[in-house]
């Protein structure tokens, strides 16, 4: 019983259930569904994969849409429609009749008897190279077979749970697949909310308590543009039409190695007819000999099929090549492309990732590191790239340098921020920014006193006055003392002789002041 319905499905004849979307018709032929809203549904999600890469990028597309469905049990066959799930989505992506392909034991189904005699039943899935029977071009199908094995490989490369990195829709252009030189592990992202500017850390080294000594951090600034303009450099049409030749040449390689396995395709296909002649030519009473031809029948299949699988292998490993016109036209346009706004930072890494397999950074001191970028090719290529990307504009130092006697730092940062200027992390500069700007270049008052002529300080005014200084800012804050904000906000107060006697009744006619001893006048006593 086994073997008769495993040599059916080897021919293609088993009759297996057809997902939503495939019909078998009245001559048990599989056959595209004839409503047009659901082959519709269908094809739009091997399109919408293709637009977003990803199966939950296809489930929020459809968003609002119903997608159809075939009942099982009483009423099979009978059509349904639904909400695309996550499930269904990766469910309809992976399922290779949708390519025309005949596929037989996808799954393997696995008894279990428990301790305590109970039977325990598991369904696991077969990899593809375990499938049992395979037949490509079986029918007509929604995709090619070529584009399943892409499809397929692209879900692969989107689980996380293996390990994986897919491109994600952050602006750093290296997430993913950026190592640290040191430790060897992955370089997380870490993100700044303040500014959305992203940094690379190695967080895994440290988490597992062997910090290696070149462990660091380093921002998404400094390496993206270098590792960018690699790529561009790359492409130019130049090097497009090395790349061109190099790949005819493997294309005549690929071709020279195909034709053995076309041989032995064409061998095995005529060791299967002339098997299933003989089998043909049995007379059924005689049961001993169709057995063992139909034995002999089978196996033969089986050869045809591996011969057959083993081509259509190596015709999907062969590397596409686009058209050269189509490929010169995209290196000429490719600057353009890459700045246009409507690229988005997941399209810009999608085509990094189809020339960069990886990069690797490694610090060389405080201001520099080494970047080693790894081709799919197997070439590489190192540069090095400047640190500190935190270095303030030379034009926003100066400003700085000029206003510092005149202007309070918050005065000076709001003027550099009015010209446009940003800090060296593409920041609005603060009055902490300031000030890192002058410990960082050395920059001092060009004179120890901040008051200008008829100026004097709040401690001077105190001592005057004989009281506290605290006494004196609710003053300054109200306006009531008019006063000007100096270098580092100190607080300077045009001062005569008739400000002194007006401040001198104001104190006197003030029960609630607090008083300093009268004989300190200049701050020391007399």
């Amino acid at each position: 019983m086994q073997g008769a319905r495993k040599a059916a499905a080897e021919r293609g004849d088993l009759r297996l259930p057809l997902p939503v979307g495939l019909l078998h018709d009245s001559d048990g032929h599989i056959v595209i569904d004839p409503d047009e809203e659901v082959r519709t549904a269908v094809a739009d999600v091997f399109s919408l994969f293709d637009q977003h890469g990803s199966a939950l990028g296809v489930v929020q597309a459809f968003a609002g849409r119903r997608f159809p469905r075939r009942d099982t049990g009483v009423w099979e066959g009978r059509l349904g429609w639904g909400r695309l799930t996550h499930g269904r989505a990766v469910a309809v992506l992976k399922n290779p009749a949708y390519a025309g392909a005949y596929a037989y034991g996808r799954d393997r189904s696995v008894r279990r008897v428990r301790p305590d005699g109970t039977v325990t039943t598991s369904v696991t899935r077969r990899p593809r190279d375990q499938w049992p029977v395979l037949i490509t071009e079986h029918h007509e199908g929604y995709i090619s077979w070529p584009r399943y094995l892409q499809i397929e490989a692209k879900l692969a490369a989107n689980c996380t749970n293996t390990g994986a990195r897919p491109p994600r829709e952050g602006p750093p252009l290296c997430q993913g697949i950026i190592f640290c030189g040191s430790c060897g592990f992955p370089m997380n992202t870490s993100y700044r909310r303040a500014d959305n500017t992203a940094d690379y850390v190695c967080t895994r080294a440290r988490s597992d308590a062997v910090l290696a000594p070149g462990c660091h951090t380093i921002a998404a600034a400094a390496v993206d543009p270098q590792v960018a303009g690699l790529l561009l450099d790359a492409l130019t049409p130049e090097h497009v039409q090395l790349a061109l030749a190099a790949a005819d040449q493997v294309h005549h390689r690929h071709q020279r190695s195909h034709r053995a396995a076309e041989l032995a395709v064409e061998r095995a296909r005529y060791e299967a007819d002339r098997a299933e002649r003989s089998f043909a030519q049995v007379e059924p009473e005689n049961r001993m000999v169709a057995r063992s031809l139909e034995t002999r029948w089978e196996a033969k299949l089986t050869v045809l099929a591996q011969a057959e699988t083993a081509l259509a292998d190596l015709i999907a490993a062969e590397p596409a090549v686009p058209e050269p016109g189509s490929l010169q036209q995209l290196a000429h346009d490719l600057p353009a492309l890459w700045d246009a706004p409507t690229t988005t930072a997941r399209d810009r890494k999608r085509l990094l990732r189809t020339l960069i397999a990886d990069v690797t950074v490694r610090h060389v001191d405080d201001a520099r590191a080494h970047i080693g970028v790894r081709w799919h090719t197997g070439a590489t290529d190192e540069i090095t790239c400047d640190r500190r990307t935190n270095r303030n504009p030379t034009a926003a130092v100066l400003i700085v340098r000029e206003l510092l006697d005149t202007c309070s730092d918050a005065a000076i940062a709001e003027h550099l921020n009015t010209l446009g200027f940003t800090t060296g992390k593409s920041r609005r500069f603060t009055v902490a920014s300031i000030r890192h700007i002058r410990q960082q270049h050395a920059i001092g008052s060009k004179r120890n006193d901040p008051t200008g002529p008829g100026e004097i300080t709040v401690p001077q005014v105190a001592r005057i006055l004989h009281i506290h200084e605290s006494a004196i800012y609710p003053w300054l804050r109200s306006g009531e003392m008019p006063a000007r904000q100096g270098r580092h906000r100190r607080w300077c107060i045009p001062w005569n002789d008739e400000t002194e006697a007006y401040w001198r009744t104001r104190v006197q006619t003030s029960s609630h002041l607090t008083r300093t001893n009268p004989n300190y006048e200049t701050g020391q006593a007399v």
